[in-house]
C-alpha cells in the first residue's frame, strides 16, 4: 500500500466530553505495539497530577489551568472521542472536524497521524480522553525526550510507502523521528517577493492545508504529485533552500 501520510502535532487545548460508554482502551489505538510505553507515561502523568504542587511544576500549569491536572487522574474513566475531534486551537479549528462530511473524515482517519506526548503516535480516528501533557512536561523518571523517540520511530517506520508530510513542530518531531519525511516551512510572501517564516500563524496554514486535503480526498504518493495537487487547488508549494516552502497566502490571506 502506498499513499500520503500527514503527521500533525497535538494541541494543548482540547475539547471536553466524549462518549461515556467508550473509555480509553490502549489496544484500540493505532500502533498497539506501543501499549507498554503508553502505560508508563500514563502512570507517570497520573503520579505528578495527584497534587497541585507537583502538577504545577511538571505540567507547567498556572492558576487558571491547574484544574486540567484532574484530566490525568480520570484517563481510564472519562469518555473518549476521535483525536481529530478532541484537539482544538489554531491548527485544528480550521478543520472544523465535527462538522466535516463522512468522506473528509474518512480521508483524515486513513491519512493523518498525531504525535501525542501522552500516547505517542495515534491515528486521527483513535478514541482518546482529554488529558494534559506536552512534549516538554517533566514526569520524574519518565523523560519524554528519551522515552518516545526509539519506540515511536520504529512504529512510524511501518507507515505505508509513499510521501510522509511532516507538519509537526520541532518538539514533537523529536519524539518520533521519521527518516525521509518532508517538513515544509510555512512562509508569508509580501508584495516584493520577500519571504518571512511564520511562527504562530503557521499552524493556521497547516490546518487549512489538512482540511483541503481531506475535502478533496487527495490521492498523492510523492512530492511531485503533492505539488500538482496543490497547483490544481490554488495552493503554492515551492522549492527553497534545499527544502520546500508552503506559501500561507495561498491558503487564504492570514493576518501576520
Amino acid at each position: 500500500m502506498t499513499g500520503l501520510t500527514v503527521l500533525l502535532p497535538p494541541s494543548e487545548t482540547k475539547r471536553e466530553g466524549g462518549d461515556p460508554e467508550r473509555t480509553l482502551d490502549l489496544r484500540a489505538l493505532s500502533f498497539p505495539e506501543l501499549a507498554a510505553e503508553r502505560a508508563a507515561v500514563i502512570t507517570a502523568a497520573r503520579s505528578v497530577s495527584s497534587e497541585e504542587s507537583s502538577a504545577r511544576a511538571a505540567l507547567k500549569l498556572g492558576p487558571k489551568s491547574i484544574a486540567e491536572r484532574l484530566r490525568n487522574l480520570e484517563l481510564d474513566t472519562s469518555g473518549t472521542m476521535a483525536a481529530i475531534d478532541r484537539y482544538t486551537g489554531v491548527l485544528y479549528d480550521p478543520l472544523d472536524a465535527q462538522q466535516a462530511d463522512d468522506g473528509t473524515r474518512s480521508w483524515w482517519f486513513g491519512h493523518v497521524i498525531v504525535q501525542s506526548a501522552m500516547f505517542g503516535p495515534i491515528g486521527a480516528g483513535d478514541p482518546i480522553p482529554a488529558y494534559r501533557l506536552s512534549h516538554d512536561s517533566r514526569l520524574g523518571t519518565v523523560r519524554l525526550g528519551s522515552h518516545w523517540p526509539g519506540p515511536a520511530a520504529r512504529a512510524l517506520a511501518s507507515l505505508p510507502e509513499g510521501l510522509v508530510l511532516d507538519l509537526r513542530s520541532e518538539g514533537y518531531r523529536q519524539l518520533g523521528p521519521v527518516t525521509g519525511a518532508i517538513a515544509p516551512r510555512v512562509v508569508s510572501v509580501d508584495g516584493s517577493g520577500r519571504r518571512k517564516a511564520l511562527n504562530h500563524w503557521n499552524k493556521t496554514a497547516k490546518g487549512r492545508l489538512v482540511a483541503l486535503l481531506g475535502r478533496t480526498s487527495a490521492s498523492v504518493e510523492s512530492m511531485d504529485e503533492l505539488v500538482d495537487w496543490a497547483a490544481a487547488n490554488g495552493v503554492v508549494f515551492e522549492r527553497a533552500d534545499g527544502g520546500w516552502d508552503l506559501v500561507a497566502e495561498s491558503l487564504e490571506p492570514l493576518a501576520v
